[in-house]
């Protein structure tokens, strides 16, 4: 899928969405492996136009590039580990068009000293807008770490008129 921060390659997994990924050099089929290697096994995922739930997700992204939706509700699964897992789900609490830091995602998920772990876990998130990983930023409020790159991440933040930018 085209869109305003690149090519978005997205795959699903028996009619959940799996995966977002940047088309990017580094994104490659070894490191979305990586990503994926807690609980979805790679050779069950499909990149089919015609599925459902990527036809759907196609549709949200769209509606959110053109800054018509603030939160997704196709079917995900994850994988990752029980902190990866409870990270990601205290990503999905970040209001639209707001930024956090890491060490309040680790205070929020009761580990102040995980900040690092928090960081980790970010990088590992396979499904970056729907789980805005990109709303997370260094503690001195600079855009840090993001797989689609820190532009990306800029221009995801400007989409959602994010007090950062006004």
């Amino acid at each position: 899928m085209n869109s305003p921060i690149g090519v978005l390659t997205i795959i699903s997994y028996f009619g959940e969405l799996c995966m977002i990924n940047f088309d990017t050099k580094e994104n490659t089929l070894p490191v979305m492996k990586e990503k994926l290697k807690f609980g979805i096994p790679i050779l069950n995922v499909i990149e089919n136009d015609n599925e459902e739930v990527i036809l759907k997700t196609k549709h949200q992204l769209s509606e959110y590039f053109a800054g018509k939706r603030k939160t997704f509700d196709v079917p995900i699964i994850t994988g990752g580990t029980p902190f990866q897992r409870t990270v990601w789900d205290e990503l999905q609490n970040i209001p639209y068009g707001e930024v956090v830091t890491y060490k309040d995602i680790a205070k929020k998920i009761g580990n102040e000293k995980a900040v690092r772990a928090v960081g980790g876990a970010n990088n590992k998130n396979v499904l970056p807008i729907v789980i805005p990983c990109h709303r997370v930023i260094g503690v001195n409020k600079k855009l840090v770490g993001y797989a689609g790159g820190i532009d990306a991440k800029k221009k995801l933040l400007k989409i959602e008129n994010c007090k950062l930018f006004a």
